[in-house]
């Protein structure tokens, strides 16, 4: 695919204007390269220094317990308080223990908004007062400054996860469809090689494990929408491209720790019923960036996700109704809390540490 010299001058960098380090060096260099598919990323202002992005958790041994309905009816009341979450939305899924999760995805443009509604309301999650057989609570939580998290979207016309709360997306971004481009995306990766330091660890307070990862572990959900496809694009993304996904996605959950995956989950996301949709994402923490890089460009697993999308993107071009996102984040060794109250021990990343 060529592309005249005026295309490529209207490609912008993932990397939003304010947040550009004068210097920086990605693997290609701007002007020269364009992608053979148009990408987006989610645009925030300058105002936004820093996002909330919590994970609540409840698991239950068996899907008909009471508890699991009480608990997501709880959160959703308490997301709807003055200064609840600017966007939030449920995910499904059963875990390798066969215990049924259901996780309220939660998000803030601001931490000390956040840190006002965990005081007065959210704190209650974790309380160790509600522990009960066969139900576990868990709160996966980063705080990632502006500079340590980064969005791809295959369309600019559907806005997932943190996306929810930027004001638009970018132009077309010229670092996409290389193996690097995650890295060039992220505005700290302009200064800092992001290197992994210290190693997972685990304190114990009663029934509540906490766990703290080393500094530069890295968080990816990876997303696709089947929503608006036709009936043949639907048949052939569900018989093609998701048996691949989904076998790669229970390599990371099963064998995930040989290649540097700490915990990997599959979810569908759920309606206000509770209902599947047609929205599914992989949620996994690595070591490191590298560690997520060198499973993308190298392992049989993804290369077979990879080759598969890539093969449906060309038979559908422009007409795809398909789309796909990622959200990347690399939080800084102050900018993580996972608690884990009556969870089993391979829930989350208690499987770093126990």
């Amino acid at each position: 695919m060529t592309a005249s010299n005026t295309e490529k001058q209207r490609l912008e960098s993932s990397i939003a204007p304010h947040l550009v380090v004068e210097g920086r060096t990605p693997r290609h260099r701007p002007g020269t390269y364009t992608p053979p598919y148009p990408s987006f990323s989610a645009r925030f202002g300058e105002e936004v220094t820093a996002v909330v992005m919590a994970y609540f958790g409840v698991q239950v041994a068996d899907a008909d317990n009471p508890a699991l309905a009480a608990a997501v009816a709880e959160l959703g009341g308490w997301f709807g308080d003055e200064s609840g979450p600017a966007h939030a939305e449920r995910a499904r899924y059963v875990d390798g223990a066969g215990y049924t999760t259901v996780i309220g995805i939660a998000y803030w443009d601001r931490v000390d908004t956040f840190d006002e509604w965990y005081s007065t309301t959210g704190s209650a999650w974790l309380d160790p007062g509600r522990s009960a057989p066969g139900v576990g609570y868990f709160l996966e939580l980063v705080t990632p400054s502006a500079e340590r998290f980064e969005t791809v979207f295959s369309a600019p016309d559907k806005a997932e996860g943190v996306a929810h709360m930027a004001p638009g997306m970018s132009g077309e971004i010229e670092e996409h469809f290389y193996w690097g481009s995650m890295r060039d995306r992220l505005p700290a990766s302009q200064s800092d090689p992001l290197y992994p330091s210290g190693l997972p660890t685990l304190t114990i307070d009663g029934n509540l494990r906490t766990v703290t990862l080393g500094e530069n572990a890295c968080l990816i959900r990876s997303g696709q929408d089947i929503t608006d496809t036709g009936d043949r694009e639907r048949e052939l993304y569900l018989a093609d491209v998701e048996p691949s996904l989904v076998a790669g996605m229970e390599f990371l959950t099963t064998d995930g720790r040989s290649v540097g995956c700490y915990d990997n989950r599959f979810m569908v996301v759920v309606d206000d019923d509770g209902q599947p949709t047609s929205r599914t994402f992989g949620m996994s923490w690595w070591v490191d960036t590298a560690s997520l890089e060198e499973w993308a460009a190298s392992h049989p697993t993804h290369l077979k996700i990879y080759g598969d999308a890539m093969r449906h993107l060309s038979t559908f071009g422009p007409e795809t109704r398909l789309r796909l996102y990622h959200e990347v984040t690399v939080p800084a060794g102050t900018e993580q809390r996972f608690g884990y109250l009556g969870c089993h021990d391979r829930t989350g990343l208690l499987r770093a540490v126990v």
